[in-house]
Parts: C-alpha cells; structure tokens; sequence
C-alpha cells in the first residue's frame, strides 16, 4: 500500500508557524481526549493491585497518601499544559525537551517515554490475560478453564492476540480508537461507582468485622505514620497515575489543539483522584486495614484487592461484573498505550531522530501505521522472550518502569521552566504555572528518580536476583537508560543534522510539513 510520507519536498509550503504530519485532525474532542488519559491509566485495574500494598504501608492514612502522590503529577501537568499551548507538537516530550535542553537531551527524553511504554503495554497485555481466564473460569465453574492463565504457552498465545487486536484498532485511527474507548471507560468507571456505592453503604451501616467509622483524618498527609510511607506513596503515583499525558500525544487530532489537550488532561486527573480517594474511603470503611479475611492489609490478597472484596460487597452477580470491570480497564489501557508511543516515535522520525519510514502515515486512517505497528511488534517480542527466558527478569523489568516515568516526567517539568525562562516575570500567573509549579513537580519526581535508584541497588528489590551483587532491577533500569544512549549514538551517525541542532531549534515552534 502506499504510503504518505510527510517529510518536505520541493514545493512544500513552509510557514513560520505549525505545519502538519498528515495526522487526522480535529477528530477528538475535549470529551474524547480526556476519555483517552483515562483509558490509559487504567484506574480500576491500578486500584484493585495498589489498594492492598499501600493500606499495608500506610494503614488507615491510605486516601491521604494517595492524595500527597497525586501532588507531582499535578504539578507536571501544568508543565505539559503551558508546552502544549505553546507547542501543540504530538512529540510531546520529546520535541520540548529538544528545543529547551538541546537534540541529545531531548534524544534520551523521548528513549526513556518510548521504552516505559513498552514494557508497561506488556504488562497490560499480561494482567488482562490473566483476568481474561480469571473471569471464564468464574462463568463457566470449571477451574481448569482459570488454570489455563498458568499455562505458559496459552498464556503467551492469548497475550499475543491481545496486542494484535489492541494494535489493529490503534492503525485504524482516532476515530476507531475513540468509540471503543467510550464504551470501555463508560464500563470500568460506572461498576466502580456502583462498587464504590455499595461499600459506603454497608460500611457505614458498621455491623460487619473489620469495618471502621469513617473519619476525616484519613485525608491529612501529615498523619502518615512514617516517612517511608510517603515515599511510598509518591512512588505508587508513578504506577497510579501514569499516563494522563496521553491526552498530549493526540494534540495534532484535536480541536482546538493548543488549549483543549490541557485541559483534557486536567479534566482526567481530577476524576482520577476523585475515583482513587472515593474508593479508598469505601473499601476502607467496608474491609477496614487488617491483616486478616477481607482486611485492605491482609497479605494473601493485596494483589488484587477486587477479587477478594467483588463478591463480599456486590454479591455474585454484580461481583462478576466488576472484575469484568477490571478487564475491561486493562484492556482499554493497553489499546491507548499505543497511542504515546506511536506518536513519539512518528516525531521523532519527521524530525530526523529515528529513521523517516516511522513517519509515514496510512493514508485511509491518517495514523502512523508503522509506527505502531513497530510499537506492537516490540511489546510481542519483548513479552514473549521475557516470558519464556525469565520469569525474574521479566518481574523486576516491570520494576524499573519507575525509573523511566521518573526520567521523562522530570525532565519535561524541568524543560517548561528553561524554555519560558525569559517570562517568568511577566506575571504572577506566568511565574507559577511556568516556572514554580513545573520546578517543584521536576524536583518531586527527580527525588523520586534518586531514591528508586538507591533502592534498586540493594538485591532484595524486585524479585530478589542480582548481577555481581548488584540488584537486577538496578541493572536493567540503568542498562535500558544505557541502551538508549548507543542508539543516540547511532542515530548520530546516520542523522548528522538533527544531532547538530539543524532540524528543531528553540526558535522553530514546531516542523511539520502542510499539507
């Protein structure tokens, strides 16, 4: 099939301003962008595997750790909000970061957000694989048919065709990807209200073990018992809260682009902590903190925390159909997950970073189809060899995930600070969501960095494993870091012009061709 290719040619029109990759444009709204960050943090599938480790941590100030974790990427969405309005580019951090810090910089910038999403889409692939059998073996009563999930090959196979699908439907465009999300988003949000509902009612009513009187001490950050603990929930922010800035990565397909991805990503992250805080509140009057049966810090269930809770608060039935819910996020999740790493890729190619067949875009969809497709291909293969190689190794991967969130996020917030640096002072306004709010967000998520890699050190992290002494969840985040910076390399040599500072400057707002 031919394919358009967007780099310029003899003729082009080129202005001052932004010009086009060939994306479809104006096919999502503020509705359907802020419907994409949600997708793509998946809520109730984060709930269900962090309501458990982090009652056991924090005890009864659970919604108040989750509400000091919500405070970085607070901050650092108001960093992509003023790029954004700036930049509407669909290279997001990437592209910022190149015209602040440089084409290297801005290089491993866009490395450290294309890597994270791999591994994350593998993870997604696995989890809703696992509830996918999970589920079957619940409506059919055969255990066999959930004993499948342990069965490596079945397992491998079935997570395989859910990248395939998921992969489909992302080639296919905006259009396709925003009418599965509605429905699948619509799904997880509304049996999560209604899980939510039914634990404040039965919780409030205080005749079942465990439950506990709701007080409004849960909600203050300075309560948490210790330190550790809200580290710890800066920590589980990363994991909980991480892909909002997909509503960014769509700005080219957006009406009114430099405004609407902002606030569509606002718009989500405040229905996110208001889903994460409710539902702490209502599982936390309903099971309590304990350690034992249905208790939010009981050990044998704080993996997933739904599958314990499903049937105690929402009888079989419903109980069901909320770890329906839970499929349904994983698999939302890991369709929008295309979406970051398929438009980084396509910047990075039209701007010379990668090479120019990623920039390609089908010309019926008007998306970047080998980009994502290459993005599919990656996750298969990176699921499929970890799976069959190391279990270990694929565990504590996932573990470094943090590592790269923490690397990409801090520097965009660092990037906005440096780039509007001369007007700061134009205003009040202009000092804080400028310059403050991203610095404080960068400097959060930097400490974070510094901690995960001094924990990373010790072997016990992760799934215990080491390389000489070392924990393998240290050597896998740094070497994947690592990894980048030869593939810069090479791309240096192949793509002198970009790597001189000839492609993208901090004076070019953005360069892509019209169309």
């Amino acid at each position: 099939m031919v394919q358009a290719d967007p780099r310029p040619r003899a003729g082009d029109t080129v202005t001052s301003g932004r010009r086009r990759k060939g994306l479809s444009g104006n096919s999502v709204g503020l509705l359907g962008s802020a419907v994409i960050g949600i997708s793509t943090v998946a809520p109730v599938y984060c709930l269900t595997s962090t309501l458990g480790p982090t009652a056991g941590q924090a005890g009864v100030q659970m919604p108040a750790v989750f509400l000091a974790g919500f405070l970085p990427m607070l901050l650092v969405a108001f960093a992509y909000r003023e790029l954004n309005k700036a930049v509407p580019d669909c290279g997001t951090s990437f592209t910022w970061t190149v015209q602040a810090f440089g084409p290297r910089v801005g290089w491993m910038c866009g490395w450290g957000l294309v890597i994270a999403t791999i591994i994350v889409l593998s993870n997604l692939a696995g989890v809703a694989t696992s509830f996918f059998y999970l589920l079957l073996g619940r409506i059919t009563g055969i255990e066999a048919v959930a004993a499948l999930d342990g069965n490596k090959p079945v397992h491998v196979a079935t997570c395989l065709a859910f990248i395939a699908v998921a992969t489909a439907v992302s080639y296919r465009g905006m259009t396709a990807t925003k009418g599965v999300q509605y429905a699948l988003v619509a799904l997880q949000l509304t049996l999560l209200a209604v899980f939510v509902a039914m634990a404040f009612a039965k919780g409030g009513a205080g005749d079942l073990a465990g439950s506990i009187g709701f007080s409004w001490g849960w909600l203050n950050p300075f309560a948490v018992p210790s330190f550790g603990a809200f580290t710890a929930g800066l920590s589980l922010s990363i994991f909980m809260y991480w892909g909002w800035d997909a509503c960014l990565t769509v700005n080219e397909e957006t009406q009114g682009s430099e405004r609407t991805p902002g606030r569509a990503a606002l718009l989500a992250m405040a229905v996110l902590v208001g889903s994460y805080l409710l539902t702490a509140v209502a599982t936390q009057m309903f099971a309590g903190v304990g350690t034992e049966g249905t208790g939010l810090g009981n050990p044998d269930t704080a993996d997933n925390v739904f599958a314990a809770l499903a049937t105690p608060v929402m009888g079989p039935v419903l109980g069901s159909l909320l770890l329906v819910a839970v499929l349904a996020s994983a698999a939302a999740s890991l369709q929008t997950t295309f979406l970051p790493v398929a438009r980084t890729v396509l910047a990075m190619s039209a701007y010379e970073a990668l090479p120019p067949a990623y920039a390609r875009i089908h010309p019926r969809f008007r998306s970047p189809g080998r980009a994502t497709v290459a993005a599919g291909i990656a996750t298969g293969a990176f699921y499929a060899v970890m799976s069959f190689l190391s279990e270990h190794v694929l565990i504590d991967t996932i573990y470094a995930l943090g590592l790269m969130i923490c690397f990409y996020y801090a520097l965009t917030a660092f990037a906005c600070v440096w780039f509007f640096r001369g007007e700061l002072r134009r205003s009040a306004r202009d000092l804080c969501f400028k310059g403050v709010f991203p610095a404080l967000g960068g400097l959060l998520l930097a400490a974070v960095f510094c901690k995960t890699l001094y924990d990373m050190w010790n072997p016990a992290y992760g799934s215990g494993s080491s390389v000489l002494g070392i924990g393998s969840v240290f050597v896998i985040g740094v070497g994947l870091l690592l990894l980048g910076a030869v593939l810069m390399e090479t791309m240096r040599r192949r793509s002198p012009a970009f790597f001189r500072g000839e492609v993208l400057t901090r004076a070019t707002p953005a360069l892509v061709v019209e169309e």
